[in-house]
């Protein structure tokens, strides 16, 4: 889905024709607000947002748009870009800032990759909860062992360290990489280091 916000009638409906011809889902919008209170789909997107609007330029608004955790990869467009205005754009994590004229496949072009860059956005935070969801199933002394283990102690050592029996290790970590479904140590130490990248 490609969301057009942009006061001007004439440009939305350029646009949207245009992203119709080529098959692609769209929905314009005149302003941010009405980009906001509008119930939007919940699948791969991509935003074309005007630079200048009435009240609260593009730039603002796609930091408002971060800020209230809205993750959409953007397409600037302008009938008055300038080089700092343009870096400020891509700087803030836009995909492209084109200026009017464009050539139509320029267009095609951004939005075909902002749709691409949400759809793997989201698959990687499917996969993430995912592993958060296997993290949560462990006990707590399966966590404390998970955390050695990945730090690359061996065992004897967890088994010191805890003032367990090396069978309990043994049985523990067996236990782990089941309800982890990790095919391997190297497999269970990437999903380790994700966990932690995002528990704090």
């Amino acid at each position: 889905m490609v969301f057009i916000v942009d006061d001007d009638p004439s440009v939305r409906d350029s646009l949207q024709n245009l992203l119709c011809s080529v098959d692609q889902a769209v929905e314009g919008f005149a302003s941010p607000t009405e980009f906001l209170e509008a119930e939007r789909p919940d699948v791969p997107s991509c935003l074309v947002l005007d630079v200048r609007l009435p009240g609260q330029s593009g730039l603002e608004f796609h930091r408002q748009l971060t800020r209230s955790g809205i993750h959409l990869p953007i397409v600037f467009i302008t009938g008055h870009g300038d080089v700092p205005m343009s870096v400020a754009a891509m700087k803030a994590g836009a995909i492209e800032f084109l200026t009017k004229p464009f050539r139509e496949q320029d267009l095609l072009d951004a939005v075909q990759k902002g749709v691409e860059l949400d759809r793997r956005r989201r698959a990687e935070l499917a996969t993430l909860k995912d592993i958060l969801d296997r993290y949560e199933t462990l006990t707590q002394r399966e966590k404390e062992i998970l955390t050695f283990v990945t730090a690359g102690r061996i065992n004897k050592q967890v088994a010191a360290d805890l003032d367990v029996s090396e069978i309990t290790v043994k049985t523990h970590r067996a236990q782990i990489m089941r309800k982890m479904k990790a095919a391997s140590l190297p497999d269970l130490v990437r999903m380790a280091d994700r966990i932690a990248a995002d528990i704090p």
